[in-house]
């Protein structure tokens, strides 16, 4: 487990001010700083699609957030994927170290236990880098934002797609946790709802191999016209790699990564992953403001490929740090069920998403845009990788609250 941490002064004056300042105990200082965990994958099977760049893309909206009369402090920790530590680190932080708000949490198992001891200790936690759509479902709490993307969205652009271009017999390679099961169940019921079939599916250990032969050679037995693939992160690539190595695409089988990053296709190269399909909620050259936000993440980040859940680091510590000021810090530190609401009665609005909104279930609404990897000569340089195929409206590309059932919406 690593943990670092950073200060950022965002009271007027700046740090240039410091010595200006009267004098303030420490627990005057504390009451005046809002404290944000980004508690990620920092070395594991996500570290590229979250990770450093993670880091950076949060640390960037404190940094633009300016000066609005608090302090904002981040602290950072590496989960290593497991629950059982991530609860360990998230307990310290909201019981010792005074932490308002967790932030992307990666792992669907990670994200599932945060949320609960979250609404316990009624914080904050904004998942960015988690899929399951249960977050907003059987799970959901009102101390929950989920941003980004969810196994719902995924299931009925890619998996939707997919069917209808003739892929629809399938067979399933699945990381066997929360996750890998969500995006398998709902990309199930996509495939049934327009006549396709599963015929067989899969459960590979998570964390625990890098070597998916056996799993792939069952998939190919099954004769199933699309083998999809519910897992993310350096398992898709091996999955994908390991398949290009077997010729399974050469006999006509289509590969579906039901989760797939532009970091994934940069570390596959578009030699490999050209002609595959995904689906992301960002992408860096959609429009001006997309471009504009890229080019600002690469300035503290590295030349580094910029995935959704990158901008979701952005975008979801932008927008909480936007609600704190609106409802005031002492408000903020003392309810985050209000800090919550605040969030929700806020639009969004920034360079990575442009305009949109948090429905009362905590589900973060914007378009999907559904994408090909493009071939290595269309490419015209450096992150260049993918052509727009269709867009799903926000209002359409998530599952309905009524069709979730989040309990305390109902209520």
């Amino acid at each position: 487990m690593t943990i670092e941490r950073r200060s950022v002064l965002t009271a007027a004056g700046g740090a240039a001010a410091l010595g200006g300042l009267p004098w303030r105990s420490a627990k005057a200082q504390a009451a005046n700083t809002i404290k944000i965990g980004i508690l990620t994958d920092m070395s594991g099977t996500f570290r590229d699609i979250n990770g450093p760049t993670t880091v950076a893309c949060a640390r960037l909206a404190v940094q633009e957030f300016g000066q609005r009369g608090f302090n904002v402090e981040t602290v950072v920790a590496d989960h290593q994927n497991r629950p059982d530590v991530a609860l360990n680190i998230a307990r310290q932080w909201y019981d010792r170290d005074g932490v308002d708000m967790t932030l992307s949490l990666a792992a669907s198992s990670v994200a599932l236990a945060v949320a609960e001891l979250t609404r316990e200790k009624n914080k904050v936690t904004i998942p960015t880098s988690t899929a399951t759509s249960d977050m907003t479902g059987r799970a959901c709490t009102p101390n929950t934002v989920h941003w980004a993307y969810d196994t719902y969205m995924l299931a009925k652009s890619t998996g939707g797609a997919t069917v209808r271009a003739g892929g629809d017999t399938w067979f399933f390679v699945t990381a066997d946790y929360a996750f890998g099961h969500s995006l398998e169940r709902d990309t199930t019921a996509f495939v049934q709802a327009a006549g396709g079939r599963v015929v067989g599916s899969v459960r590979t250990p998570f964390p625990g191999t890098t070597d998916f032969s056996s799993y792939l050679l069952q998939a190919q037995a099954s004769r199933a016209k699309v083998i999809g693939f519910a897992n993310a992160g350096t398992d898709t690539i091996n999955c994908i790699k390991q398949a290009a190595e077997f010729g399974i695409t050469r006999r006509g089988t289509k590969l579906a990564s039901m989760l797939m990053f532009l970091p994934d296709v940069h570390a596959l190269g578009l030699q490999t992953a050209q002609g595959l399909v995904c689906t992301e909620t960002f992408y860096w050259d959609l429009n001006d403001r997309t471009r504009a936000f890229f080019r600002r993440a690469q300035a503290v980040a590295g030349q580094v490929a910029v995935g959704m859940s990158h901008a979701g680091d952005y975008s979801g510590t932008l927008h909480y740090l936007k609600a704190v000021a609106d409802l005031g810090v002492q408000a903020a530190k003392a309810s985050g069920v209000a800090t919550v609401q605040r969030m929700k009665a806020m639009p969004t609005d920034d360079d990575a998403f442009g305009q949109g909104t948090i429905r009362a279930d905590g589900r973060k609404i914007h378009p999907a845009y559904l994408f090909e990897v493009k071939k290595p000569e269309e490419s015209r340089g450096p992150f260049d990788y993918y052509k727009l195929l269709q867009t799903t409206p926000a209002d359409e590309a998530f599952r309905s609250i009524a069709d979730g059932g989040c309990a305390f919406v109902r209520s």
